[in-house]
């Protein structure tokens, strides 16, 4: 049995889960996410925690299962605590700045870069050009985030670009470093 599918997930107080045959309805203070699960799994919400169990033992139902307790969890954690993820902008003349609730992004194109959040997701320019993306739902603050960064990815030689706060670019030598006379 998945050992992470079978783990309860507990409900923070404030949270209220509606479960209604395969439609999962999870309220809490920063909003509400709703999900439609495969027909295989049933939820139980009882003495403040939520169980997954799957109906039958075969390979695709036995795959799902951890899956959709992760994105049971992931629901839980959004409503009460929210997801934020943070990029940086590294070079010499790239910044960005908010236009009401536009990013506005200099990347070293002939134009600058606007990008328009979707529905609950919010972005907040800090100082340093330090992009924060939150939001309650987990793949939609991963998708703007990721689709940001795209814009323009850290190059390898100089590191200049859009990067996720904390990650590591693994650099090249220039041309001078690798010549030998």
């Amino acid at each position: 049995m998945s050992r992470i599918g079978k783990a309860p997930i507990p409900v923070p107080s404030g949270v209220t889960v509606q479960i209604d045959d395969h439609k999962v309805v999870i309220k809490g203070p920063k909003g509400q996410l709703e999900r439609t699960f495969v027909p295989e799994m049933s939820f139980k919400h009882e003495d403040g925690k939520i169980t997954v169990t799957r109906n039958s033992e075969n390979r695709t139902t036995r795959s799902l299962h951890g899956l959709s307790r992760t994105l049971l969890a992931n629901m839980v954690k959004g409503v009460s605590e929210g997801f934020d993820r943070n990029l940086e902008i590294v070079g010499v003349g790239y910044r960005a700045a908010m236009d009401g609730t536009k990013l506005v992004m200099q990347l070293g194109y002939s134009h600058p870069v606007e990008i328009q959040p979707p529905a609950g997701v919010t972005i907040v320019v800090g100082k340093g050009n330090v992009i924060t993306v939150s939001g309650i739902d987990k793949q939609a603050v991963g998708d703007i985030a990721s689709f940001i960064r795209e814009k323009r990815p850290p190059e390898v030689y100089k590191g200049k670009g859009v990067k996720y706060a904390g990650e590591v670019i693994r650099r090249k030598a220039g041309k001078a470093a690798g010549k030998k006379k």
